[in-house]
């Protein structure tokens, strides 16, 4: 008899427990997933910094550039919007060793932005970011 006694709350509390696992409150929602990144690549060398692509949708980005200099580079990636118009975004990279390569992450908004390293003497490129990629939401093997 002890033992029955001792083992009904148990028994009780499972069952409260399991019940409340299917409950919806209705706040949930299933949000799709922000568009998949993209990767841009780019190259500095001794006249201009290029990339590829100059246009894309808004969205998160992997911009991966190689230095092609013989002096160490830093790329900036910054909106090229008026200030207080745009996206307001500066992003600078490491200092890159000639002959190697870094990668800058971004989430874009829409606007334009330049890719650019200190001084005038390299040519900056130029991106424009247009409205937001598609959902990723049906994606495989997305993270």
């Amino acid at each position: 008899m002890r033992r029955t006694a001792a083992l009904t709350p148990l028994a009780v509390g499972a069952v409260l427990a399991l019940g409340s696992c299917g409950s919806s409150s209705g706040d949930y929602k299933n949000d799709p997933r922000p568009p998949g990144p993209i990767v841009i690549t780019g190259y500095v060398d001794d006249q201009r910094v290029s990339v590829s692509p100059r246009t894309l949708g808004a969205g998160p980005i992997s911009l991966i550039v190689t230095n092609q200099t013989s002096a160490a580079q830093r790329v900036t990636l910054e909106s090229a919007d008026a200030t207080g118009s745009g996206p307001g975004l500066k992003q600078v990279t490491a200092p890159i060793s000639p002959r190697d390569t870094a990668t800058l992450k971004a989430d874009v908004k829409p606007g334009r932005y330049t890719v650019h390293v200190a001084g005038d003497a390299i040519r900056a490129a130029r991106l424009q970011v247009g409205p937001e990629r598609a959902s990723a939401q049906n994606d495989l093997l997305q993270p």
